[in-house]
């Protein structure tokens, strides 16, 4: 039974981007017989708000878009992240950084620049060589830091990888582009990647749906599902909504949120038509 998942972050009002990955995986799951499910990724407690949350729900039911079973929030399941930091670090394959933003950027700027990764610059590794009876000592001493993966050490302990998209089929992960990714962060047990990955095994998740632009992102959730003994997905990445200008939506851009589009007397089925309409002339 194919089980599908649609997870929003609430730092805004759904939009019709995200309609549209809604419909996607909502389809997904009717059409096959399965199940569609609806998770509120807000670890991210400085932007994420209730209010936003609770919209996005009444606007997803709405729009005639039923999920089964309990709406999943990430802030209530911390210490579903903080066992698999723990398992990764009884791998030895995790090490503490200490470097700020600021720091990392000199760092960078002192080497002539830095390769980057889907995610932007990758991290020099500034501070993966440093003991961990110092590390200890910093954080005995009061300072917080995030969990990197150590890539190199990650991918020799997974091996070769790949996964499969509806799309283009099987593909060859390259998860060393990333460097050494955040697993945890300083002010959180975990990161966007460890979370995403723990939370689609523990809600039985077979298909993961979502939009292009995570798709390098894959390789990274391999890795840790590699390493976990996570189940793997199958994957189905959706092209990306555009307006006039070009430029993805915006939870920002009023003129396209569902609470506007509501306020201006526009129905259910008229907005999946319009996300409809935007993604067919998206598709080439």
């Amino acid at each position: 039974m194919i089980v599908t998942r649609f997870a929003p972050s609430p730092t805004g009002y759904l939009h019709l981007g995200s309609v549209y990955s809604a419909l996607f995986a909502w389809r997904a799951a009717r059409e096959g017989g399965g199940r569609f499910l609806v998770r509120i990724e807000d670890i991210d407690q400085t932007r994420c708000k209730p209010e936003f949350t609770e919209r996005l729900l009444e606007d997803l039911a709405w729009l005639g878009l039923n999920w089964d079973g309990e709406v999943r929030r990430q802030s209530e399941h911390m210490a579903d992240y903080r066992a698999a930091v723990e398992r990764l670090d009884a791998m030895g394959v995790l090490y503490p950084c200490f470097c700020t933003r600021g720091q990392i950027a000199i760092e960078i700027q002192r080497a002539g620049g830095a390769p980057h990764g889907p995610d932007g610059p990758v991290y020099p590794g500034t501070c993966r060589a440093m003991a961990r009876s110092e590390a200890e000592a910093r954080i005995a001493a009061g300072e917080k830091p995030a969990w990197r993966l150590d890539m190199a050490a990650a991918v020799a302990k997974a091996g070769p990888l790949d996964f499969t998209d509806r799309s283009p089929g099987r593909i060859v992960c390259r998860p060393e582009r990333f460097g050494d990714v955040v697993v945890a962060r300083k002010d959180s047990p975990t990161s966007y990647h460890l979370a995403v990955t723990v939370d689609d095994a523990l809600q039985g998740v077979t298909c993961v749906t979502r939009g292009e632009d995570l798709l390098p992102s894959t390789d990274v959730h391999r890795v840790l599902q590699a390493l976990l003994g996570l189940p793997e997905p199958e994957y189905w990445h959706h092209g990306l909504l555009l307006g006039p200008n070009g430029k993805r939506f915006a939870k920002r851009d009023k003129s396209v949120s569902v609470p506007d589009l509501r306020a201006a007397g526009k129905t259910p089925a008229e907005i999946c038509a319009m996300a409809d309409q935007l993604a067919f002339r998206a598709t080439p």
